[in-house]
């Protein structure tokens, strides 16, 4: 019997993440992210190669591409929205989830799940890149740190309070609070504590029995976690590759899909 295998492509704004499973026994066999860059077909194309390199013996592939880029790949099979890749992932990872959390590149997003990780309802915070990972993003750039140092030092101050709901004023008053003698690790814990409170208003606004997810690049980051668990008023669960959720999404539903074909 030849060997089938199930990829799935989260072509995000910023990377492109893509996961590799066994398709009968949905056996996590490799991952791989990368830039996006301007030619989101062409960082599908690198990364599914990357992929091929992880099998262990020849066979055939079924391709579901999510994300921002998903129109992009003519060579998937199927392409789905990101609010199903992360909604079907995160039951994946966390079967008695109800509530995902996802903090993106250039949007966020709340999903309310039934069971089986269908999706009931969500919200999303498109419009604006101060609730995204691309508001963190410029303030690092701001402060001369890394994301990952910006997360860090999080913790070592009693947060500046932002005030601003837009990305470009938020800016402008950081600048302010640093003029006014405001230490880095205030403002860091500021903005992580901004953009947690805003997804606190879209959760708040959605049923929540089970757990609640959080997924995307800066779920990575266990002081992002910890913020966003503290004004939530619950915790929140963080699966291994919480920047690939997407990515394991649509590759169960390419998965799905192979099964389904043979049939």
């Amino acid at each position: 019997m030849s060997q089938h295998y199930a990829i799935g492509i989260d072509a995000g704004s910023a990377q492109t993440k893509a996961i590799l499973l066994d398709t009968a026994s949905l056996t996590l066999l490799a991952k791989v992210a990368l830039p996006t860059g301007w030619n989101p077909k062409a960082s599908a194309e690198t990364a599914c190669a990357k992929l091929q390199e992880h099998c262990a013996k020849p066979g055939t592939s079924t391709i579901v591409a999510t994300g921002y880029g998903r129109v992009a790949i003519p060579f998937a099979d199927k392409n789905i929205t990101e609010i199903a890749c992360h909604a079907k992932g995160a039951a994946h990872c966390f079967p008695q989830a109800d509530l995902v959390i996802d903090i993106g590149g250039q949007d966020s997003k709340v999903i309310s799940l039934q069971k089986g990780g269908r999706v009931r309802d969500f919200l999303m915070n498109d419009k604006c890149a101060a609730g995204t990972g691309r508001f963190l993003e410029s303030v690092a750039r701001l402060l001369g740190l890394s994301i990952a140092e910006l997360c860090a030092l999080a913790v070592c101050d009693k947060a500046c309070t932002i005030t601003s709901m837009c990305a470009v004023f938020a800016e402008t008053e950081i600048i302010g609070l640093l003029a006014k003698g405001a230490t880095p690790g205030a403002i860091a814990a500021g903005v992580l504590t901004s953009i947690a409170k805003r997804m606190h208003g879209l959760a708040a606004r959605m049923p929540r029995q089970g757990d609640c997810v959080f997924t995307g690049g800066l779920a990575q980051s266990p002081v992002c976690a910890e913020v966003l668990s503290r004004e939530l008023g619950y915790p929140v669960c963080v699966p291994d590759n919480p920047q690939f959720t997407g990515a394991l999404g649509a590759a169960l539903e390419a998965a799905r899909l192979a099964k389904e074909q043979k049939q």
